[in-house]
């Protein structure tokens, strides 16, 4: 009788997915983006205004958080892109990797009893750890996905319900988080979303994440130097990953002041950000319907920049909305645009990826997904950087609840649409700039 550990290492697709694979696998986007975008949106505002530290000292943790990430994420790729183990390249790691990544994340929420002094080292080190395991075992699942899905129609059809998946996880993590910690407390939120977690990244592992029978030629290692000088010489790539670190950072900060936005803007109870952030997210979930559609009538790059100027232009509705239902009825245009952006980031990589193939003859699915996320993790310090500065200059004290200056309505505002328009727009030129016009190569 085999092992499961057996049956794990036997495992290999050799044709197209199918329908049940496809949606175990695409079950993983749901507790990556959970942990992912419950982080992004609320680890600022619950350590500034639930536990008192400092705005400047939380902004230089994530910084030191950001950093670490960024470093990480190439280092584990190339190193995964090398490994050779019977049971392939990808699927060890994120093995290993989820139960450290989902307790870390549930620690993040549930600090002891500590000075300002304590909580920034329980911060420094508890995200370590779940920045460690993040990159592990999200960068592999990445990489597997231009492996599994190899064509646009595929991947443009497989990507489907992986980013519905992740869209549901977002509301969840961004939008169901407040009802949590609301009913539940802090700790309490953090050990539902916890459990929820686990329980997604098992099944997808054992259900969906199958590698490919990868030729020997394709999978040699590639020398070290070689790694980074094929990447960052590639046409394609170099503004495709620096439109993505644009595009990450608008969202960081739109999520990051979304709860601030809701309480000293629009001074409206605090579950209320559920239903802001929530709409973003329902609203995608058909809008990935449509982008699909569109990328299949035109190419990955018509539609991205598509996506990106609806995504753009409906944010700007923040500053004018003076209630909540007005910041709801923005928040479906914005909707549209979040859709088509979780739709074809991952889909225009993986043709970068193929492009690089043909040309190398190496599969490096894991250095391309690894620089991408090094660069792109520069979203954190940019969040943390413009969240700092706005809340300063505005006068923005925690100390002082709802009675704070009429400086810090403007300050909000200007940092939850007008900020985030300006890294849309550098997006969208760098999209522009991205070569390759044709679907398939």
């Amino acid at each position: 009788m085999t092992s499961l550990s057996e049956r794990v290492r036997d495992r290999r697709l050799d044709a197209a997915p199918t329908r049940a694979q496809t949606i175990a696998f695409g079950a993983s986007g749901f507790p990556t983006q959970l942990m992912a975008q419950t982080f992004s949106a609320f680890v600022v505002y619950f350590y500034v205004s639930h536990l008192a530290v400092p705005a400047g000292w939380v902004a230089v943790a994530m910084i030191a958080h950001g950093i670490l990430n960024a470093v990480l994420n190439p280092v584990v790729g190339t190193v995964s892109d090398r490994l050779r183990t019977p049971w392939g390249r990808r699927i060890p790691w994120i093995g290993v990797g989820i139960v450290p990544l989902v307790v870390a994340f549930a620690l993040v929420w549930t600090p002891p009893e500590l000075p300002v002094s304590g909580l920034i080292i329980w911060f420094l080190v508890v995200v370590a750890v779940y920045d460690v395991a993040f990159v592990v075992v999200v960068l592999n699942i990445s990489a597997l996905f231009p492996e599994i899905f190899r064509t646009t129609e595929e991947r443009a059809r497989g990507n489907v319900p992986r980013q519905i998946f992740a869209i549901l996880g977002m509301v969840l993590g961004t939008a169901g988080a407040p009802a949590l910690y609301s009913a539940l407390g802090w700790p309490g939120m953090a050990l539902v979303l916890g459990a929820v977690c686990l329980v997604l990244l098992v099944w997808s592992f054992f259900g969906g994440m199958i590698e490919r029978r990868v030729p020997e030629a394709a999978s040699e290692a590639m020398r070290w130097g070689d790694q980074l000088t094929y990447t960052f010489r590639n046409r394609a790539f170099v503004p495709y990953v620096l439109g993505s670190l644009f595009v990450q950072t608008s969202i960081a900060v739109i999520l990051a002041a979304v709860p601030f936005y809701v309480r000293y803007s629009l001074r409206a109870p605090e579950g209320e950000g559920s239903l802001l952030l929530g709409v973003i997210f329902v609203t995608a979930i058909p809008s990935i319907v449509l982008w699909s559609a569109v990328v299949s009538r035109t190419s990955p790059r018509t539609a991205l920049l598509w996506s990106v100027a609806v995504f753009g232009a409906a944010m700007l509705g923040y500053l004018a909305a003076a209630d909540v239902p007005g910041a709801v009825l923005v928040g479906v245009a914005v909707g549209v645009g979040v859709g088509g952006l979780l739709q074809l980031l991952e889909v225009v990589l993986a043709q970068i990826i193929d492009e690089d193939a043909a040309r190398t003859g190496h599969r490096r699915e894991g250095a391309y997904f690894g620089v991408n996320g090094f660069v792109v993790r520069g979203s954190v310090v940019l969040q943390a950087i413009v969240a700092a500065v706005v809340l300063t200059a505005s006068g923005f004290d925690a100390a002082l609840g709802d009675a704070q200056p009429e400086s810090v309505d403007g300050g909000i505002r200007l940092m939850l649409a007008v900020i985030p328009l300006g890294f849309t727009a550098l997006a969208w030129f760098c999209f522009w700039l991205y070569p390759i016009r044709s679907r398939d190569l």
